[in-house]
């Protein structure tokens, strides 16, 4: 692992950000107020939550593939008080959520490929599954095959959901949504509104539907009221769900 790059921190604005080698944000914090989601991408990796009926949130496990400033990581453990793993190739930034993005000790993290990690999960074993894993360029995902798609599938409970950021330069996001729709099904997998930087998350799911729009609603209410304070800004998510279409 001698060739992975370099974890640096920058801070602006009252905002700590985690880079590998290059000028790419790969994640951030707010410094006085660490649980806040920060980047509005992360938020939106976290409409997730509406595929969950209200009773299941906080059920079951988490896990991260590709840890970042650990944002989603810390949700989970802290605000949704899951059990919770991420999975990281690079030992620079696990040791950089440690010191200095709040990571909490007790959180297992696993130092592997994220792709073998997932090949060899427990089959039906996670609940809430979010991927979010680039290279130090950022150029495109570093795991993007129908087959890795299939092994998320795989991993899922039934009731589960999974959530992956999808940007790159050089990525192609038709592409990467034809390879979730083949593994999920297209009628089990959406996209969010992309951001102005351009990332678009692809939320699916084994088995659950997009509830109607007043469970959906609720359900949304049910999530800012809890987690409104920490970025999730839930209602505006509804307006913000696309099915696949080829």
């Amino acid at each position: 692992m001698t060739d992975l790059p370099e974890a640096t921190i920058s801070e602006s604005d009252g905002v700590r950000f985690l880079h590998l080698g290059s000028i790419w944000v790969q994640g951030a914090m707010r410094i006085r107020k660490p649980q806040v989601v920060e980047l509005l991408y992360v938020q939106r990796m976290l409409a997730s939550l509406l595929w969950l009926p209200p009773s299941l949130l906080g059920a079951g496990r988490a896990v991260q593939l590709g840890l970042g400033a650990a944002a989603i990581t810390r949700f989970t453990h802290k605000a949704l008080k899951m059990p919770t793993t991420a999975v990281e190739l690079n030992p620079q930034v696990v040791e950089a959520c440690r010191a200095w993005f709040h990571l909490p000790a007790e959180v297992d993290v696993q130092v592997a490929d994220a792709g073998a990690w997932i090949e060899q999960a427990p089959p039906q074993g996670i609940q809430l599954l979010h991927v979010d894993l680039y290279d130090h360029d950022a150029a495109a995902p570093v795991l993007d095959s129908e087959a890795f798609y299939a092994a998320c599938r795989r991993a899922l409970e039934d009731d589960g959901v999974f959530a992956v950021n999808l940007f790159g330069r050089r990525a192609s996001f038709e592409a990467s949504a034809a390879r979730i729709a083949a593994a999920f099904g297209p009628a089990h997998t959406w996209s969010i509104q992309p951001t102005r930087e351009g990332n678009t998350v692809v939320v699916a799911t084994r088995a659950l539907p997009l509830p109607q729009r007043d469970e959906l609603a609720a359900r949304a209410a049910t999530i800012e009221a809890r987690f409104g304070a920490l970025g999730l800004s839930a209602r505006k998510w509804t307006r913000m769900i696309r099915p696949y279409a080829a």
